[in-house]
């Protein structure tokens, strides 16, 4: 409770934060998403001299903003006033839910979903001017189409029949960045020529490398790609390349020519602007940016993810679906029927 309470406030915060004017420009409204600093702030340094992003930056609290624009929006990348309102009171009746449910004696989706209150922004992608992915080529098409996953599988035959979330492998990139229904927390760490990223979905880690190395050949491939970083002023540029196919949960599944190119820069003691450049020529026709401000809180637990606990849910699901078990299954509710226990 004093987890959500907490990342509700800090949301409010943020969505207080005026919205600019149009004509004030779209940089402009990027930029409004963040407090002033303190006058005088610098940036903080670590020990041996780089910008310090160390602490807790957890995303939960974005969860109530899409990545795709609604097609209703069209180019435009914030809400208006009454648009904000009638998504903020949505978000809100969500929230009530985690009460709702304490009330009357019961454990559902208001306490499973970690939510928050939705940014002005109208999406997480704001390139293209659409706010949405690029077309996919005909490569990214029938990739998409043969893709399986509990969303959109019914019957399991084997363990291709699952998506890598399914199976806990990875959410990938850049979803491995961004907020799921859970377990939205990043942590990042840092010391000389090194930056680790702590994923608490999955338990991932991600290993910037700032020690001026190039990736190693493209056939060494990571579910996560290979990270090389540099600073540029006070912004951490990330590159990553190196990606095993397949492994991410973007527009379809991603080639091994995805790059994703980070840039991470601090604005004030408490937040982050956190941007993302993803480009994966052989499925998508054009690249699409993401662009979202990161909170801290230093209060934020890092939970276990026991994502699969005992081991036997794609066992349950092949043995109750795939026609190679059809005849034990029918065995099985036949003995149930004759002892009575069906």
């Amino acid at each position: 409770m004093a987890k959500r309470m907490i990342a509700a406030a800090l949301c409010l915060l943020l969505a207080g934060t005026p919205v600019l004017a149009q004509e004030e420009g779209f940089e402009a409204e990027l930029a409004a998403r963040f407090q002033p600093p303190p006058s005088g702030w610098q940036v903080p340094r670590t020990p041996w001299g780089d910008p310090d992003l160390r602490g807790k930056w957890p995303v939960d609290y974005l969860a109530q903003t899409p990545r795709e624009r609604p097609v209703q929006y069209g180019t435009r990348a914030f809400l208006n006033d009454s648009e904000y309102a009638a998504a903020f009171e949505d978000a809100q009746a969500q929230l009530d839910r985690y009460d709702e449910e304490i009330h009357v004696g019961v454990m559902s989706m208001g306490h499973w979903a970690e939510r928050g209150h939705p940014l002005h922004q109208s999406s997480m992608v704001v390139e293209p001017t659409n706010g949405r992915y690029p077309p996919l080529t005909a490569l990214g098409q029938q990739w998409r189409a043969e893709e399986h996953t509990s969303w959109n599988t019914e019957v399991f035959d084997d363990l291709d029949d699952f998506g890598i979330f399914d199976r806990c492998l990875t959410r990938g990139m850049p979803s491995s960045m961004l907020p799921g229904a859970y377990n939205a927390g990043i942590q990042i760490f840092q010391s000389p020529g090194l930056v680790a990223i702590s994923l608490e979905m999955i338990h991932e880690t991600r290993l910037v490398h700032l020690d001026g190395n190039t990736p190693p050949p493209a056939d060494v491939q990571f579910d996560l790609g290979y990270s090389i970083g540099h600073w540029e002023g006070d912004t951490l540029v990330i590159e990553t390349t190196n990606f095993r196919p397949g492994m991410s949960m973007g527009p379809a599944p991603n080639s091994a020519s995805l790059r994703v190119v980070e840039h991470l820069t601090l604005m004030n003691p408490d937040q982050v602007r956190y941007e993302a450049w993803v480009s994966d020529p052989l499925v998508m026709e054009g690249h699409y940016k993401l662009d979202i401000p990161w909170l801290r809180d230093s209060a934020y637990g890092m939970f276990e993810y026991a994502c699969h606990e005992g081991n036997v849910q794609v066992r349950g699901y092949i043995m109750s679906t795939s026609p190679r078990y059809a005849a034990e299954r029918e065995a099985t509710w036949a003995a149930h029927d004759a002892e009575g226990t069906h």
